[in-house]
């Protein structure tokens, strides 16, 4: 099982307003490596009411990087030719694509996968198959909304997944799922 986890926090609903990214690289189904940051939005402002739930503010950030600073120099070669997997990959591959698009960074055609819809599709008795509520069921304790630990949770819920499913690959799993890869470009 080799991919690495993405999370964003976002400043605002714009796409292009990431506040700060957390990667977890798996290799053969351990973690080894992980990577964290603050990133200034490009309007240094951040809603009240998205600081409640990350609790991340304009005063947090002010001092971090662009994410254009942080593209070629730490996230680009963190990833290298891995696969991502999110949580509700459709949000993390729209902030991606946008903060990408905001600083003109030419789109890589990275493949993506998303640990909801694996979950969704493993435990189908489940009620909800957000995030939190998977990390309760199988009793995994992290701080949610912080992007590294979100990371590191859709990490956790993949492997436990491949391990339900037998699997050995993402390819796999995704196979048992019913499930294909996708691209961050189509």
């Amino acid at each position: 099982m080799d991919f690495v986890t993405i999370d964003f926090e976002t400043s605002t609903y714009s796409q292009n307003s990431a506040c700060s990214i957390g990667l977890v690289k798996f290799n053969n189904g351990k973690v080894i490596d992980s990577y964290y940051s603050l990133i200034r939005p490009p309007r240094l402002y951040i809603r009240p009411d998205f600081t409640e739930i990350h609790g991340l503010t304009v005063d947090d950030v002010r001092d971090s990087p662009n994410f254009f600073e942080l593209w070629d120099s730490a996230i680009l070669p963190f990833i290298e030719k891995y696969p991502l997997a999110a949580h509700n990959a459709i949000f993390d591959k729209g902030v991606l694509k946008g903060v990408l698009e905001h600083y003109e960074i030419d789109v890589p055609k990275l493949s993506f996968f998303c640990s909801c819809e694996i979950a969704r599709r493993t435990w189908k008795n489940l009620k909800s198959h957000a995030l939190t509520a998977l990390a309760k069921n199988f009793k995994i304790v992290y701080e949610a909304h912080n992007a590294l630990d979100d990371a590191k949770t859709c990490g956790k819920i993949i492997l436990l997944a491949a391990e339900k499913h037998g699997c050995k690959s993402v390819e796999e799993l995704l196979s048992k799922t019913g499930l294909r890869m996708s691209k961050l470009v189509q």
